[in-house]
């Protein structure tokens, strides 16, 4: 972050500052009193049971030299900048700061992958430019405000994720981070429950646009999803499309061939031919890397930093994790989950090669609203042939079972619990070494603690 003066600050906010506190220059920006660096701004921040204002004083002492302050607050003889409501004031600093900031700012959007679509395509482009990214899943309200705050000056590119549950908050978001950019991953069926269709996720996700500039922006979208490619004569942006199956993208992926240790693809792209491995599994990652691909060439990448940005991919988080514990290859997917993300899960299962059993431990799906036990049956025949076991848990779990019964797999290998503990349980009584297994489930399920359990042999204490 570039250092600001005060009264910069509360103009961009709608704020105000006692005069003799106005120049006062901030250097960085914290919304935690424990973590406050020398020369911060505290943004302190009012939840469901804590308010944030308590700790203002706290966060000086510990260095900050001024804080934003809900009207109504008073804290005499510190710095504040007085608003309104201070995350909504933190979102206008934040949007003030990018408007004065000459980086190129790519803004990734979509159902799915968009986490990995940003790790890769930042892997790319730091080869040539200074490069900021989305840090971990920081894509909402109060974690992009903080990435763009940390947009320096001689930042070249940024690269932000932007995520959404309800109609208008991209909207917020895309005013705050105006991208050059915007690259759409899929559209799944991710939060339908709040948005109602597959339509109006695609209405939703395309709020991205009012925070572009027609003439200059660029959008990178997916060829292979119908509800996109039917977007290619509405829209007046200059655009690109991607994919697979569909021969008239603009970039492509041919001859792709899989093993344990990633894939490998031939990227045909705008007139180039090059040869791509990324070090991940499934057909889903080649349309990630797709993305990443599009939008590094359009920004003026080679192919050879994307082959090298590519290989060096590393999946972050709980995404995806692959590896040996106890004699069992464990996938560990537990960041959360949708009927696309699932099926997609299920792929790479059945891919990956086994010595024994491949085991599939599958969590409720959430925010499906009224199509949910329609997609947990689904799901559950989905996975006929490609696991030889079903380990069901939720309120849905029953609908899995059942899918993948009535899908031809016998009874005794779809089980399905209300109880994670008993489910675990079960399952070191039934796992065996060389078995494969994957922890797959939405984030509220906590799949990745009946992971730990089942490493640990039941005992939640190791």
């Amino acid at each position: 972050m570039k250092p600001i003066q005060l009264k910069e600050i509360a103009r961009w906010c709608g704020g105000t500052v006692e005069p003799q506190y106005e120049n006062i220059v901030v250097e960085c920006v914290s919304t935690d009193s424990r973590e406050v660096r020398e020369g911060a701004l505290f943004v302190p921040l009012v939840g469901a049971n804590v308010d944030g204002h308590t700790y203002i004083r706290r966060s000086i002492e510990n260095g900050a030299r001024a804080a934003l302050c809900a009207n109504g607050k008073d804290y005499p003889d510190i710095p504040l900048i007085r608003v309104q409501d201070t995350l909504k004031a933190f979102g206008a600093v934040a949007a003030g700061y990018r408007a004065a900031m000459s980086c190129r700012v790519l803004g990734i959007t979509g159902s799915v992958g968009k986490t990995t679509t940003k790790e890769m395509l930042a892997a790319i482009l730091r080869r040539r430019w200074r490069t900021i990214w989305t840090e971990g899943n920081h894509n909402n309200q109060l974690g992009l405000p903080m990435t763009v705050m940390d947009i320096s000056e001689d930042t070249e590119m940024a690269v932000l994720e932007l995520g959404m549950n309800h109609f208008g908050e991209m909207s917020y978001l895309t005013k705050i981070a105006r991208p050059d950019m915007a690259i759409f991953t899929n559209i799944g069926t991710m939060h339908i429950e709040n948005l109602g269709s597959r339509e109006s996720i695609l209405r939703a996700k395309l709020e991205i646009l009012e925070g572009m500039d027609e003439d200059q922006g660029f959008l990178v979208l997916n060829g292979d999803e119908p509800l996109l490619w039917e977007l290619r004569g509405q829209l007046k942006f200059r655009r690109c499309y991607f994919g697979i199956n569909n021969p008239a993208c603009d970039v492509r992926a041919t001859d792709l061939h899989a093993d344990d240790s990633g894939v490998r693809f031939r990227a045909e792209a705008y007139g180039k031919s090059f040869e791509v491995f990324v070090p991940a599994n499934g057909r889903h990652t080649v349309y990630d890397a797709l993305a990443a691909t599009a939008a590094a060439l359009q920004c003026g990448a080679e192919p050879e930093d994307v082959a090298a940005g590519l290989g060096g991919f590393e999946n972050t988080g709980m995404r995806q994790q692959i590896f040996v514990k106890n004699g069992y290859t464990i996938l560990a997917d537990c960041y959360n989950a949708g009927p696309e993300s699932m099926a997609a899960a299920l792929e790479v299962l059945a891919e990956r090669s086994c010595e024994g059993r491949r085991i599939a431990v599958l969590g409720d799906m959430l925010e499906l609203g009224s199509a949910s036990m329609a997609e947990h049956y689904r799901v559950g025949r989905l996975a006929v042939g490609k696991a030889d076991m079903i380990f069901a848990y939720g309120v849905n779990a029953t609908r899995v079972a059942t899918g993948a019964v009535t899908g031809g797999m016998p009874a005794g290998k779809a089980m399905y619990f209300d109880d994670q503990d008993q489910l675990v349980y079960e399952l070191i009584a039934q796992a065996e070494p060389g078995d494969t297994l994957l922890f797959k489930g939405s984030r509220g399920m906590k799949m990745e603690r009946a992971l730990k359990l089942f490493l640990a042999g039941g005992d939640e204490e190791l």
